[in-house]
Parts: C-alpha cells; structure tokens; sequence
C-alpha cells in the first residue's frame, strides 16, 4: 500500500519525465492513470474483443504480451470496477503498480460442450502495470476473456445462426436459455 504523500509525488514526477508531445491522447500513454489502461482493457474484453482472434489487435497495446493461449471458457461477468483511487493500489515504484480489479462473475461458458456453468461470485484480481517508454502496459495476470453477458448473448445468437447442424444448433439455444437465466 501507498505510504502517502512521498508515493504521490513519485507517480507525479514519473508523469511529469515525459515529453510534452508524446502520447498524450492515447490511454496508455504514460502521462495518464495507470487505473486508466485497466479500465480501457477490461472495458474492450467486456464488449468481447478477445472472442474472435482479428479483434485481439485492439488490445495489443494495453498489453505486454504478445500472445495468448487457447482459452477454454469465457467468464460471464455482469460488471467490473476498476479504483482510480491511488490509495486502493500497491506502489511498488514511480514506474510500477498493481491495482486491484473486481469482477461481478455470473459463471463461466465452456466452449467444448457448450455449457455454461452459473457461479454467481465477486472476484478480485490484482492487475500488475509497468511504464515501458512512455506507455503502460499490463504485466499479469492473463486472465480469460471476463465478457458480459449481453455481448455473449450476441455472440452466441450469432453462433446459432451460422451453425449448420441442428444438434449443435439445439445446444447453442440451451446455452442462450441458461445465459438469460443468469443472475
């Protein structure tokens, strides 16, 4: 946790040691909120960037990695908060933090089968963000797609539409059904 004003002041010289000119329109530009580059992230997977791999790309700058494995599941979320409060984060240095990010989990979809399992929770999870030039970037953790579940309503309508086998169709609208019922 911060100690107070002395970690205050080393976010705010660390914002200060960009250049005027350098990214500051863009989110993840160093002269902005670390909070900031998490709210963008989880905001683009909420909406469902990660459900398709071409849309992967609007995420790549929020990022430090450059791949991610084959997820399993996707979390059905209804909801996430993400603190601006610096107080709320852990400072680890001017150039460093891990701020905590809580998610409304409704349950998780797992693609092989089609099913989705209801596992109404909160879940928190520490997001660690590092400056790299004059950008930040998340560090960990790599979570799974956290989408919500209007747009995994959407994605899976889409899905229904397009298949072509009438069993698979059927488990689609099972999982729509569940999806709806989902508090």
């Amino acid at each position: 946790m911060p100690t107070g004003f002395a970690d205050l002041l080393l976010i705010g010289v660390a914002f200060l040691l960009v250049p005027a000119g350098d990214g500051f329109g863009q989110t993840n530009a160093i002269t902005h909120s670390p909070a900031e580059v998490v709210q963008r992230y989880f905001s683009l997977d909420n909406k469902g960037a990660r459900l398709d791999a071409a849309s992967f790309d609007t995420l790549g700058p929020y990022v430090e990695w450059k791949d991610e494995p084959v997820w399993g599941k996707i979390v059905v979320i209804n909801g996430f908060s993400v603190p601006d409060d610096y107080r709320k984060w852990e400072v680890v240095n001017p150039l460093e933090v891990v701020i905590p990010v809580e998610f409304k989990i409704l349950g998780s979809v797992y693609l092989e089968t089609a099913g989705f399992v209801p596992d109404s929770t909160v879940e928190e999870v520490r997001v660690r963000v590092k400056a790299f030039g004059y950008r930040w970037k998340i560090v960990e953790p790599m979570l799974p797609p956290h989408v919500g579940q209007k747009r995994m309503l959407t994605f899976v309508r889409q899905a229904m539409l397009e298949e072509t086998e009438e069993t698979h169709r059927a488990d689609l609208a099972s999982l729509q059904s569940d999806l709806r019922k989902a508090k």
